[in-house]
């Protein structure tokens, strides 16, 4: 009875084989080897050896696809080495791709380069707004919410502001707050580039002409939570008007704020 191999099956000359056909014999288990172990067989330049089914041996040279080595999303294909793909990860929000000579891959995702604008962000009001409230009063409108993109990033805010009163011997003051807390003030020397204006008219003081007033502050956060940056007023007598043009009681210009995130 034929005796053949433990793992794959080959039949193993007998000691009868080799006293009749003993030739046969060997070239028939020399062949089943062969036609076992053609899979191994040298691929080209590049390919890897991958296994083509759940058969023994069942081996072939295939070209490496780098798409396989995508497993979740934002992954980016890089290299290590000469036709050495490699698989890169995304970054936090808000980082940008860089080169880097020390990582693996020669690239990795970094807070961006200081002094470019990450992100603006800006409202603005078209209708008129007053008030006689000698405490501060939110400025209906005007308040512009946004994340920072990084804990270094700074906070550059741009008001322009169409503002008068309605007394020529009253002003009117203007604060910026962050997340509810004053930062700025038109009142005190805390960094609010902003001059109160009143009514410039003579003649007829009920009547408030308009005066555009400017202004900007750049804050220090040091966050990445939500911020919400807003205006108030208030009138140290009569009445306060936002938005009036000319001496028209009813026309509305327009007035904004605006911010800017500026990298560090």
């Amino acid at each position: 009875m034929a005796t053949t191999t433990t793992n794959f099956g080959f039949t193993i000359p007998q000691s009868t084989d080799l006293v009749k056909d003993g030739a046969t014999a060997i070239a028939t288990l020399g062949q089943n080897i062969d036609t076992a172990f053609v899979g191994l067989k040298g691929g080209t330049t590049g390919q890897v050896l991958t296994k083509s089914s759940g058969t023994d041996l069942a081996y072939s040279w295939t070209n490496v696809d780098p798409l396989t080595i995508l497993d979740a999303k934002g992954d980016l294909i890089t290299a290590t080495a000469a036709d050495t793909p490699a698989r890169l990860a995304v970054g936090t929000n808000g980082y940008v791709l860089t080169a880097d000579s020390t990582t693996s891959t020669g690239l990795k995702w970094a807070a961006p380069a200081g002094g470019k604008v990450l992100q603006v962000a800006s409202t603005f009001l078209s209708t008129t707004f007053s008030t006689t409230s000698t405490s501060f009063t939110d400025l209906t409108g005007l308040s512009v919410s946004f994340t920072p993109s990084a804990t270094t990033s700074k906070v550059l805010i741009f008001s322009d502001i169409i503002i008068s009163n309605t007394s020529r011997s009253e002003r009117t003051i203007i604060t910026l707050l962050r997340n509810g807390t004053e930062i700025a003030n038109s009142a005190s020397t805390n960094g609010w580039n902003m001059v109160s204006r009143y009514n410039d008219s003579t003649t007829a003081p009920e009547m408030a002409y308009h005066h555009p007033a400017s202004n900007h502050y750049l804050d220090s956060p040091a966050t990445t939570s939500a911020l919400t940056y807003k205006l108030q007023i208030r009138c140290t007598g009569a009445t306060a008007v936002v938005n009036r043009t000319g001496n028209d009681s009813t026309a509305a210009g327009t007035s904004s704020i605006t911010i800017m995130e500026i990298g560090a």
